[in-house]
């Protein structure tokens, strides 16, 4: 496919005008191929992963589509995480900014019912959940589905692994059967093709090789005895000195361990599993992607959905046993252009699940000598960005323009020194240059924001 600017689809110009100033100018492969089929109609079963531009291929079109003078949900967007439906709301949302009146929800647990409930109440065009949130929904009558003409399933496959397969049956149950439907997975099990055959209408398949230039990802096998795995992330960190790096368990029991022993040797680091509570899980991914913390010790499960942008680096504490679930971990690091470094430890019971690994990677990866690695620091190098806690959020209409132009006017913090702004129902989260925190603090702390005071915190918890 030669022609693949956005410019080359019959869009609106509103749409243009957006992706152009959002800078999507040229088309992903995945939009390339899927996005002609999607604003066809036709049903499409495509193959993509994080990262690949997935979301703006099935947002641009379900949003095309929509008939705005109609508040009845017209198209459902199932994610397996709450972390991949905030992700992809504010993807939608930003695609949508030009066209008016366009209400998008993002339904998940983990969060109160009585906000989603009014919210439901004064309709929406696009819904975007997780199955067990909308389901409950679905069966207090608080979520119509009678008019939906779009169903997107996005990360398919990792909602069957997670145990979905009920609650997708139902909320399918619910819609229209002319409908058109959306499949996106990482990977196609037999379980993906009969999902596929059962809800989808002569399907057009996408599939895109979106394998990283082998030169982009740099990869290193270290081997090591069991009970030297922790010793040898450290030594790891401290050598090659990332800015970010994410540290992959598998077991939540694992990712605690790890993180508490890296945070022992005076490493920033966070784990993210099944057991945090769901604030819990949005502040460390939130400190994470602002660079405030180094390290992230993460399940496979748990970081589905996540999508970093410049990591340096990804560690293997241990192997996975599915080679797959290897080349999507690896697939986080090296993007866009830029050098990835992916590092992994086995020990010598693991030489198969390394051959698997190296046959479906279709090459070797290099080993390396841990003994060989020198930590010239003392200490770690501290994350570039500290993160700030506000205690005001969206319930009393702060946005992130308000905090940043505290910052920049009365605080006098240049632009470039305010990194991401996050703001929940009750929380603004902001990212500082470590260098300007006592000034941002004092800024913050005496001045008023939307016409008050907020109290204003360092966070520095790391467990």
């Amino acid at each position: 496919m030669t022609q693949k600017a956005f410019s080359t689809l019959h869009l609106k110009s509103t749409m243009l005008k957006n992706l152009a100033s959002l800078g999507y100018a040229e088309m992903t492969p995945i939009q390339a191929h899927a996005l002609p089929l999607i604003l066809a109609g036709k049903d499409v079963i495509a193959k993509a992963k994080t990262g690949s531009g997935k979301t703006a291929a099935f947002g641009i079109g379900l949003l095309t589509n929509l008939e705005v003078t109609s508040s009845r949900v017209q198209a459902l967007v199932l994610c397996p995480t709450r972390e991949l439906a905030d992700q992809v709301g504010k993807e939608l949302r930003r695609l949508a900014r030009f066209t008016d009146n366009i209400k998008i929800l993002t339904l998940c647990g983990g969060v109160p019912f009585g906000p989603q409930l009014a919210s439901l109440e004064h309709g929406a065009h696009v819904v975007v959940g997780t199955p067990g949130r909308l389901l409950d929904h679905l069966r207090r009558g608080s979520l119509n589905l009678t008019s939906l003409q779009t169903l997107v399933l996005d990360e398919a496959d990792r909602m069957l692994d997670m145990g979905f397969q009920d609650e997708i049956s139902t909320l399918i149950a619910a819609t229209p059967k002319k409908k058109q439907t959306l499949l996106f997975s990482a990977t196609y099990p037999d379980a993906i093709t009969e999902l596929s055959a059962s809800l989808q209408h002569e399907p057009a398949e996408v599939s895109v090789d979106e394998t990283h230039d082998e030169n982009a990802i740099e990869q290193i096998l270290y081997e090591v005895d069991q009970n030297e795995r922790t010793a040898a992330v450290a030594r790891i960190l401290g050598h090659f000195s990332p800015e970010s790096t994410l540290v992959f368990c598998n077991t939540k029991i694992e990712c605690q361990e790890v993180a508490t022993a890296l945070i022992d040797k005076g490493f920033t680091a966070l784990a993210i599993h099944g057991d945090l509570e769901q604030r819990e899980r949005d502040q460390v991914l939130t400190r994470f992607a602002n660079k405030s913390v180094s390290v992230l010790v993460a399940t496979d499960v748990a970081a589905r959905g996540l999508d970093i942008k410049e990591l340096s680096c990804v560690i293997n504490y241990e192997l996975p046993r599915n080679p797959e679930i290897h080349t999507h971990r690896i697939g986080r690091t090296g993007r866009a252009g830029e050098q990835g470094l992916a590092l992994s430890l086995m020990t010598a019971h693991e030489t198969r699940r390394v051959q698997a690994i190296e046959s479906t990677l279709g090459c070797s990866m290099t080993r390396g000598d841990l003994a060989s690695l020198t930590v010239a620091a003392e200490k770690p190098a501290a994350p570039p960005m500290v993160t700030l806690c506000i205690d005001g959020g969206r319930k009393n209409k702060l946005r992130p323009g308000d905090i940043l132009g505290a910052l920049t006017g009365e605080g006098g913090i240049a632009g470039s020194e305010v990194g991401k702004i996050d703001v929940s129902d009750a929380h603004t989260y902001v990212a500082i240059v470590r260098s300007s925190i006592d000034q941002a603090l004092s800024c913050l702390g005496r001045n008023k924001i939307k016409g008050r005071f907020f109290k204003v915190r360092m966070v520095q918890n790391f467990l």
